[in-house]
């Protein structure tokens, strides 16, 4: 295979590290991540925050594989008001057009396996919508779907040794009784560098698993005989994500944002379909013995120090909301019909002004300086996407390093519309805004998202009754 230009976001991560590693003996690697590190060797060190399309672009640039590793299960800020499959969404959305406008050639997704049942997790759901927002701009897609990666810094497996090694008694809850196909992670990376640039794996997806299917009290009891552990298992009949989610995390150290969407989702078998990928590439992967015996020697038998976290110099608000749009409404019309709502929602309070140039100021009577100045960025935005730019006002403050941006997006092929605020700097004192600005900015957001509820189910009557009347009236001849 000719030499590529593989740029892998989520380069920080265990997988991520071992790919860009992997793939740089065969090819020219772009290592994305919050925060860039030195280069070396065929390994190149961008920097790019994910939730702005601007570094996603310039991050990109010059690459023909883009390797998707990210899941967003964490804040992403000091304030964050956003479920974790929303802002999923957006940063898959963000990779797709920026891997569109740079001529990407390939996307390389590893997701979940998704079970063939109903009613899926909320966490593989948003495994799922992921792999479709990816695909949503044109660039083909190759996904694979793993079970539980085995690796020393595996999230999911992490928590499984944790257990194991900090219980001498475990009471196991009717999700371990679901059947899993764990895989190491060199498996993992070694398919992902198999599938970059080959021309079989485009627009394909592919479950991956190991050579054994076992459940997961298997698994733990497995773990334990590895580790040289005797922990006694008692299995009882009930699932209770809620007593799960506080028993694992208080055991584990383990934060519950991360806990409780993968917790979620153990009640479903995570068994691949077939291993075809595999047979084609010849990598039936390794034994789990052997597997677990690499990982748990690859950790150390400890508990992790507490770490005290710094507080962030400047105190930033991410807040990304999942709206209803009408049929066939853009963008642009999401903005000026929130534009024009907002004052009449809040009338005669609140006060909204749109000038020539593009700069929107947010003020109350009685009040001469605006509360928010928003000036809009020509250059950066389309029909399916309107951005909008911190620039003044009491409630915000400018700072250098931090772009405050309000934008407006369709995603997923018009189905639904996401309105986001990103890296805004408060000028209020940070308790205050929690209690005043914050809030209010919530409310706002969901009352629009009912009145725009409410303009799609009119529009669609209004479709609706338009389609019957024109099936009644017969057309007149000339």
């Amino acid at each position: 295979m000719p030499e590529l230009t593989v740029a892998v976001a989520g380069a920080s991560g265990f997988i991520g590290r071992a790919l860009c590693k992997r793939l740089a003996m065969e090819h020219r690697v772009f290592a994305l991540s919050r925060t860039a590190g030195p280069s070396e060797g065929n390994i190149e060190r961008r920097r790019c925050d994910l939730f702005s399309l601007l570094d996603c672009e310039q991050a990109l640039a010059g690459a023909d594989v883009a390797v998707y590793l990210v899941h967003s299960m964490m804040p992403s800020a000091r304030l964050t008001q956003a479920s974790f499959a929303d802002m999923d969404l957006i940063l898959a959305d963000n990779f797709a057009r920026a891997a569109r406008r740079m001529g990407v050639r390939q996307i390389v997704y590893l997701g979940g396996i998704v079970p063939e049942v109903g009613g899926l997790s909320p966490h593989l759901a948003s495994r799922v919508e992921v792999e479709h927002a990816l695909a949503a701009h044109g660039v083909p897609v190759t996904t694979l779907r793993a079970s539980l990666v085995i690796g020393p810094d595996g999230s999911s497996f992490r928590i499984l040794q944790r257990l194991v090694e900090r219980l001498p008694f475990m009471v196991l809850p009717r999700w371990t009784r679901s059947a899993c196909q764990p895989i190491h992670v060199d498996d993992v990376v070694a398919l992902l560098a198999g599938v970059c640039g080959a021309p079989f794996a485009t627009g394909e997806t592919f479950d991956i698993g190991g050579p054994e299917v076992l459940s997961y009290a298997a698994l733990l009891e497995r773990t334990a005989r590895v580790l040289g552990r005797t922990p006694r298992f008692v299995t009882v009949p009930f699932f209770s994500p809620e007593l799960s989610r506080l028993w694992v995390t208080l055991v584990t150290g383990t934060s519950r944002e991360l806990v409780g969407p993968l917790v979620s989702s153990l009640r479903h078998p995570m068994v691949a379909r077939d291993l075809r990928l595999q047979e084609r590439l010849a990598l039936p992967g390794l034994p789990l013995d052997d597997a677990l015996r690499i990982a748990t020697t690859a950790t150390p038998a400890r508990a992790p120090k507490p770490r005290r976290i710094a507080p962030p110099a400047v105190n930033t608000v991410r807040s990304v909301q999942r709206l209803p749009v009408p049929e066939g409404r853009d963008a642009i019309w999401a903005a000026a019909e929130y534009m024009t709502w907002l004052p009449r929602a809040l009338r005669p309070v609140l006060w909204v002004n749109v000038d020539e140039a593009g700069l929107v100021r947010f003020g109350i009577l009685g009040v001469r300086r605006s509360l928010l100045e928003l000036a809009w960025s020509r250059e950066r935005s389309l029909p399916d996407r309107t951005l909008l730019y911190v620039v003044g006002g009491l409630l915000a403050r400018v700072v250098e390093g931090h772009r405050g941006r309000l934008e407006f997006r369709v995603v997923l092929g018009g189905r639904s519309l996401v309105a986001a605020v990103h890296d805004l700097v408060p000028n209020l004192p940070w308790p205050v805004y929690n209690a005043t600005q914050a809030l209010a900015h919530l409310w706002v957001m969901r009352a629009f998202g009912r009145h725009l509820a409410r303009r799609a189910e009119a529009e669609a009557r209004e479709k609706k009754m338009v389609e019957q009347l024109g099936r009644l009236v017969p057309i007149a001849e000339e």
